[in-house]
């Protein structure tokens, strides 16, 4: 059993998914904070804070989409999404919303607490390496660029970005490097870790969202390179 105090919030209308999965993650030692529609997981999250939110897409009141959307104008916290596997057009719209990860139903509880544990863990060794606990702690800046990992802090000639655990990664594996190729495979692997399948279609998903983000910033932002067939590099300003 892995002891942990991280916080997770759990949303779906479906009341055995939310029993069944809280009592997973609590025999964990996770704390867990059910919400059964989307109007009071946004109230509730917003009032006491959470590590990390799994969503349902389909739920009354307020969506998992709409919800998604509301807490991205707020925060980076880090989302995993619950969809069928016949709502491929919601799982890369929630990817372009700005979810981390997604799992189609039905699924194991396994997989997801695999899920969510890789999710964290990205982000907890992030900020360590931003602390300098494990070796490092400088910030990364490559021109206009600068990446603060113990803040976990976007800046673009100055100006903030919100970007996600996942959408930090991607730019820092790609700022690291410049000039360098970075396949799909190597992305998905500096994003979620090794021996976790994602389709390539997600890490294009976050790619266009991050390049969206700085757009909104810097309409001329053109850094991060498509190479078509082989994958994305970061061209220094």
């Amino acid at each position: 059993m892995e002891t942990t105090k991280h916080t997770i919030a759990l949303v779906d209308d479906d009341r055995n998914i939310l029993t069944s999965v809280q009592m997973t993650l609590e025999a964990e030692g996770f704390v867990v904070h059910t919400y059964t529609d989307g109007e009071a997981a946004l109230q509730g999250i917003l009032a006491r804070p959470v590590s990390l939110a799994v969503l349902d897409i389909k739920m009354p009141r307020m969506d998992g989409m709409e919800l998604l959307q509301r807490l991205r104008a707020r925060s980076s916290l880090p989302v995993i999404f619950l969809s069928s596997k016949d709502e491929e057009l919601d799982q890369l719209m929630g990817l372009r919303l700005g979810a981390d990860d997604y799992i189609t139903k039905p699924f194991s509880q396994r997989l997801l607490l695999e899920r969510i544990r890789a999710l964290l863990r990205r982000q907890d060794a992030s900020r360590a390496e931003g602390s300098g606990t494990s070796g490092a702690g400088a910030a990364i800046v490559r021109g206009s660029l600068t990446l603060d990992e113990t803040r976990h802090q976007c800046l673009w000639a100055g100006q903030d970005i919100m970007l996600t655990v996942t959408e930090f990664l991607l730019v820092k594996a790609l700022a690291l490097r410049p000039g360098m190729v970075k396949s799909r495979d190597q992305l998905i692997d500096a994003a979620y870790g090794e021996n976790i399948y994602v389709d390539d279609r997600t890490i294009d998903s976050h790619i266009k969202r991050v390049r969206k983000k700085f757009r909104q910033i810097d309409d001329n932002f053109n850094q991060i390179e498509t190479l078509y067939g082989i994958g994305y590099r970061y061209k220094e300003d």
